[in-house]
C-alpha cells in the first residue's frame, strides 16, 4: 500500500507539472460583423412580404422570414435627415441636417457617427453609395470614421455636387474623394464594391454601410428590370421603372447574402435591411385616369408626409449567432436613432455619448428579453432655411400619433389615420403637446448650420450652389437644372478658412471636369427611352462681371465668356465667415456661381 501511494503521488506530481507547463488557452469571443443596407425612397409597402401584390422582392421577403422585423419603426420623412439620425442616434434638427439642400444637409462637425464608434473599437469600416451628409470637408464620409469609401455626390446620382453627366450607367464616382470611372449600373457597382470589401475583411470584424440611391429618381433602370413590369396595367410608366429598380436591389441583396454564406461568415454577421422614408412612387395618383396606382400598406401619406406613410418603414435584422432569427414581428415603437446605441450593445463596444441622444438601446427588445422602451419620439418635415417649431410634425407614443399639434390618431384602431380623436382624448392631446414643446426647446438650443472648411488640403475645394443658404427659393440642386441655365439669386455660404493667406477662387457656370467655357452652349441631348430619362441640351448664359465677397472684402473682375472660369485672388484671414460669389449677366440679371473652386496659394 505504501508503494501504491508513493507511485500515485509521483504520477500526480508529474501530471500537474505538465499541466502547469502547458500554455493557457484564452477564449476569444469574435465580435460580429455589421452590414446595413438602406435604400432610398422605398416605402413600407414596396415589398412583397408587407402585402404588395405586384412587386418582385423574393430575396428580401425570404430574408424577412429568417430575421426579426420591426413593424412600428420610424425614420425621417426625407433621405438626408434619416441618414443623419441613423449615423448619430440624434434627431436631425439637432445635428444640422433638417433639409436635403440649402446648406442644411451637412452633418455638423463634432457629431460622433456610427462609423467613428466602430473605427475606435477596432472595426474595419466602409461605406458605398449615397452619403448625402456633406460634399466638403469636414463632412465627407472619409472624414467621419469610414476608412474606405466609394460614393456619388449630393443626394443622388446626377445631382449638382455629383460628377458631371452621371446618369446611373457607366459613371464616375469618388473613392475617398478621388474621381474613378466605372462601367455598369450604379446599384450593381455599390454591391460589387461592398462584396469586395467584405471578402477582403472577412476575418473581421467589419462594418459595411451600403447606402443606396435607388430607387430615388431619376428613375433610370436596366431594361431587363423595366421589362419585369412593362406589361403590368396597374402601374404607371414611372412605377414600372421604380419597381424595376427595387427588384434590381433585391437581386443584388440576394447576391450579398449568398456571398456571406460562401465565405462562412453569415452566422456571425448582423445584417440590416431598411429604407429611409415613405415611398416616392410606389403609391401615386395616375395623372391620366385619376385612379390610385400601387400599394401603401393602408397608410396615409408618402415621402415627405408627417403621417405614417411618410416615415414608417421596414427594418429587418438578422444575426443567427446572436439569436435574431425566426421571422418574428415586433410592433413596439422604434426608430432609426436607436441603431447606434443598439449596435454598440449587440457588438460589445464602448460608447459614452457627450450629447443628448434621441435614440435608445433596444437590443433586449430585439432579443426578447424586455418589452419595447416606453418613450415618445418626434419626426418632422422641415425643408426650410431654419427649423420651425411644429412644422409638419408628428409625435409618437406607442400607437398614438399627434400630427401638427392638433390631430390625434391611434393607429392600432385607425391605421389609415382618418379619424381625428383629439376631442375624445383631450388629456392625451395635452400630454403629447407638452412633451413636444419641452423636446423642441431642448433641440433648438443645439440647432446650427454646418460650416464648410476651406484650405485644409493642397487640393482645390469645390463648393456648389446645392449648399448655398437660399431663403425662399431652392437652388439648382441637380444637373438638369444646371443645364436649364436659369439665373439663381446670389446666396451666401457658411465657410471657415483654416489658414490665413492668399486664396484663388474660380467662379464657374459649368463644373471643372466638363471642360466647358463660361458662355458655352451644350448640344449633347439624349432621347428618353421607356426605361431611362433623356438628357437635355445645356443652355448658354452670358456674363459681364464676376463678384466675390468675403467678410468685409469685395472684389470683381471682367468676365471672358470663352474662359472656363472667372478667377479672383484674395488675402483672407483665418476663421469662420460668409462667402458670396456671383455674376452680372449681359441681360442685367445677377446669378450665383453654380460651382466655386477654392485653392490655398500661400
Amino acid at each position: 500500500m505504501r508503494t501504491y501511494y508513493l507511485v500515485s503521488t509521483i504520477v500526480l506530481f508529474f501530471q500537474f507539472s505538465c499541466i502547469e507547463k502547458q500554455p493557457q488557452q484564452k477564449t476569444v469571443e469574435t465580435k460580429p460583423n455589421v452590414i446595413i443596407v438602406i435604400t432610398d425612397d422605398q416605402g413600407y409597402g414596396d415589398l412583397g412580404h408587407t402585402g404588395n401584390p405586384i412587386i418582385k422582392t423574393s430575396a428580401i421577403d425570404k430574408f424577412s422570414s429568417e430575421s426579426v422585423n420591426l413593424t412600428n419603426y420610424h425614420v425621417g420623412t426625407t433621405c438626408a435627415p434619416t441618414r443623419a439620425g441613423l449615423m448619430t442616434g440624434r434627431n436631425c434638427n439637432r445635428n444640422g441636417v433638417w433639409h436635403t439642400i440649402m446648406g442644411a444637409s451637412m452633418l455638423n462637425d463634432g457629431e460622433v457617427t456610427l462609423a467613428n464608434v466602430f473605427d475606435k473599437n477596432g472595426y474595419k469600416t466602409a461605406m458605398f453609395g449615397k452619403w448625402h451628409l456633406g460634399d466638403n470637408h469636414p463632412f465627407l464620409p472619409h472624414d467621419r470614421g469610414f476608412q474606405e469609401t466609394f460614393y456619388h455626390g449630393g443626394g443622388g446620382v446626377g445631382q449638382t455636387p455629383d460628377y458631371w453627366n452621371n446618369d446611373y450607367f457607366d459613371d464616375t464616382y469618388f473613392r475617398n474623394g478621388t474621381p474613378e470611372k466605372r462601367t455598369g449600373y450604379c446599384t450593381d457597382i455599390w454591391f460589387e464594391e461592398a462584396i469586395k470589401f467584405i471578402e477582403n475583411k472577412k476575418d473581421g470584424p467589419f462594418f459595411c454601410y451600403l447606402s443606396l440611391n435607388a430607387p430615388h429618381g431619376p428613375f433610370n433602370v436596366p431594361e431587363e428590370y423595366y421589362n419585369k413590369y412593362k406589361d403590368e396595367n396597374n402601374l404607371t410608366e414611372t412605377q414600372k421603372r421604380f419597381y424595376g429598380m427595387i427588384s434590381n436591389v433585391d437581386d443584388n441583396f440576394s447576391r450579398l447574402l449568398k456571398r456571406l454564406e460562401t465565405l462562412g461568415i453569415a452566422e456571425n454577421t448582423i445584417v440590416i435591411f431598411t429604407t429611409d422614408n415613405g415611398t416616392a412612387r410606389g403609391y401615386i395618383t395616375d395623372k391620366e385616369t385619376g385612379s390610385i396606382k400601387g400599394y401603401n400598406a393602408g397608410m396615409r401619406g408618402t415621402k415627405g408626409s408627417e403621417y405614417d406613410g411618410g416615415h414608417r418603414v421596414p427594418l429587418i435584422i438578422r444575426w443567427p449567432k446572436g439569436g435574431l432569427t425566426g421571422g418574428k414581428a415586433l410592433n413596439g415603437l422604434t426608430a432609426h436613432v436607436d441603431l447606434l446605441p443598439t449596435l454598440v450593445k449587440l457588438t460589445g463596444q464602448q460608447f459614452s455619448p457627450l450629447k443628448t441622444m434621441d435614440g435608445t438601446d433596444i437590443s433586449d427588445y430585439l432579443l426578447g428579453i424586455k418589452e419595447a422602451p416606453k418613450r415618445q419620439l418626434v419626426t418632422d418635415t422641415q425643408r426650410v432655411p431654419w427649423p420651425i417649431k411644429g412644422k409638419n410634425s408628428c409625435v409618437m407614443d406607442g400607437d398614438w400619433r399627434l400630427v401638427n399639434g392638433t390631430e390625434l390618431y391611434n393607429i392600432s384602431e385607425d391605421p389609415g389615420q382618418k379619424n381625428n380623436v383629439a376631442k375624445k382624448y383631450p388629456q392625451k392631446l395635452i400630454a403629447m403637446n407638452t412633451f413636444y414643446t419641452n423636446w423642441w426647446e431642448d433641440v433648438i438650443k443645439e440647432t446650427k448650420y454646418s460650416v464648410i472648411k476651406l484650405g485644409t488640403t493642397t487640393m482645390r475645394d469645390v463648393i456648389t450652389c446645392h449648399d448655398a443658404h437660399t431663403t425662399d427659393y431652392y437652388p439648382p440642386w441637380n444637373q438638369a437644372m444646371i443645364r436649364q441655365g436659369k439665373p439663381m439669386m446670389p446666396a451666401k455660404f457658411s465657410v471657415d478658412f483654416t489658414r490665413s493667406g492668399k486664396y484663388t477662387f474660380y467662379l464657374r457656370r459649368w463644373p471643372a471636369e466638363s471642360g466647358l467655357a463660361l458662355g458655352a452652349e451644350i448640344n449633347d441631348a439624349i432621347p428618353a427611352t421607356p426605361f431611362m430619362n433623356g438628357r437635355q441640351n445645356g443652355q448658354s448664359m452670358k456674363f459681364t462681371k464676376a463678384h466675390l465677397q468675403i467678410a468685409n472684402q469685395q472684389k470683381e473682375v471682367t468676365v471672358d465668356n470663352n474662359a472656363s472660369s472667372a478667377i479672383l485672388e484674395m488675402n483672407v484671414e483665418k476663421g469662420q465667415t460668409e462667402l458670396l460669389a456671383y455674376f452680372d449677366m449681359e441681360n442685367g440679371q445677377q446669378c450665383n456661381a453654380f460651382y466655386i473652386d477654392v485653392a490655398f496659394i500661400e
